[in-house]
C-alpha cells in the first residue's frame, strides 16, 4: 500500500481476519441483506439503504469513498458460516481523515457474542498501520452497548455535545 504524501498515511486494508471474522468489501450482491440491516433501525433509519436499490447506491458510495480518502468501512463476516452480520469501518464523520471516527452496526442476531468488539480491535489495530495516532466515536448517551464494545476497545469518554436535533452525543477518543 502507497502513503499519501499529503496526509502521512497510507490507506488502511481492504480485507481483516481475526479468529472468528472476516472483514472486507461489501459486494454489490450484498445490498438486500444491507437494507435489512438499516432497516433494524426502525422507522425512520438515517441515510441510504432501506431499500435494496438505496442499500447499491450507499455500497457504491462507500466504495467509492474508500478510495478517495483510503479509510472505509467493511462487511463483517463470520468466517465459518460466511455470513454478513455486519459492517466495522472508519469515516470523517464529526472527525477529521487524520483522526477518523469508528463506526460499526450488527444485525440484532449477532449481538452479544463479542463479533463487535473482535472487529473494532482489528480495525484500531489496522488503523495504528496506517500511521494514524488517534480515533474517535461519537454515541448517542442511551446506547450502553456501544460504550461497552468501545470501553473493551480501549476508548475513553472525551467530552459530551448536544446535536442539532437535542440529543446528547458522547465523545469517545482512542489514542494509538
Amino acid at each position: 500500500m502507497s502513503i499519501d504524501r499529503e496526509r502521512n498515511h497510507r490507506a488502511m486494508a481492504s480485507r481483516l481476519e481475526t479468529a472468528r471474522l472476516l472483514l472486507q468489501p461489501f459486494d454489490p450482491m450484498d445490498a438486500e441483506r444491507y437494507a435489512e440491516l438499516i432497516g433494524e433501525r426502525g422507522p425512520g433509519a438515517r441515510g441510504f439503504g432501506t431499500t435494496t436499490e438505496g442499500a447499491r447506491q450507499n455500497i457504491a458510495r462507500m466504495a467509492q469513498e474508500a478510495q478517495d480518502n483510503g479509510i472505509g468501512f467493511l462487511a463483517i463476516r463470520r468466517r465459518m458460516e460466511g455470513d454478513l452480520i455486519g459492517y466495522c469501518g472508519l469515516f470523517v464523520g464529526r472527525a477529521s481523515l487524520d483522526e477518523p471516527e469508528i463506526a460499526y452496526e450488527l444485525f440484532r442476531r449477532a449481538h452479544g457474542r463479542g463479533y463487535a468488539t473482535e472487529a473494532a480491535v482489528a480495525l484500531i489495530a489496522e488503523a495504528a498501520e496506517t500511521g494514524r495516532h488517534r480515533l474517535w466515536s461519537t454515541v448517542g448517551i442511551w446506547n450502553y452497548p456501544s460504550f461497552r464494545v468501545l470501553q473493551k476497545a480501549g476508548f475513553r469518554r472525551d467530552h459530551v455535545e448536544t446535536d442539532s436535533n437535542g440529543a446528547d452525543v458522547v465523545y469517545l477518543v482512542r489514542d494509538l
